[in-house]
């Protein structure tokens, strides 16, 4: 399976790469010979905490390069008036009589905790390609269903504001 993924998605990852192979790693690498230097090992917490970061560390860099390895970079096309990639949704939930807004990321970037989901959850993908006035429905992986009406759409740009999800 492959992330669609943005040259900024692209560019953040090959920076946080470098940060973790060049400033990370060295950094875990002499705490852990600290660690080591107190002796005994089978009753050092330093040393099994250092351990276990050179291990998150290592882990991260091996998830760093296969998405960068497998990512399939694309364009995603600005059509006025419909709802695409990076845009600003604000659409109103018919069962809950209320306004809600939405900005659509690349899965690399969503934060829900802000508002901003990827294309591929349920939400993104209803309103993906749709128009100011169109009512959606949206079906979630549980089997239930909301209807909205999509009140606005502001367009977007990919901008490196937005950091890329961390774990």
């Amino acid at each position: 399976m492959f992330d669609e993924l943005t040259e900024v998605d692209i560019k953040k990852l090959k920076e946080e790469l470098e940060y973790r192979i060049t400033k990370v790693r060295p950094e875990i690498l002499e705490d852990v010979k600290f660690a080591r230097s107190h002796g005994d090992l089978s009753e050092n917490a330093e040393y099994h905490a250092a351990k276990r970061e050179r291990g998150k560390n290592e882990s991260r860099i091996r998830y760093l390069r296969n998405m960068i390895k497998t990512a399939k970079v694309v364009e995603f096309s600005r059509e006025d008036g419909m709802v695409g990639m990076f845009d600003t949704i604000t659409y109103y939930v018919e069962e809950d009589d209320c306004e809600e807004q939405v900005r659509i990321m690349t899965s690399l970037r969503r934060d829900p905790e802000r508002r901003i989901i990827s294309k591929e959850s349920p939400l993104g993908a209803a309103l993906m390609g749709k128009k100011v006035g169109d009512r959606v429905c949206v079906n979630t992986d549980s089997g239930y269903s909301y209807y909205i009406v999509i009140r606005k759409i502001e367009k977007g740009e990919d901008d490196d504001s937005l950091e890329i999800r961390k774990y």
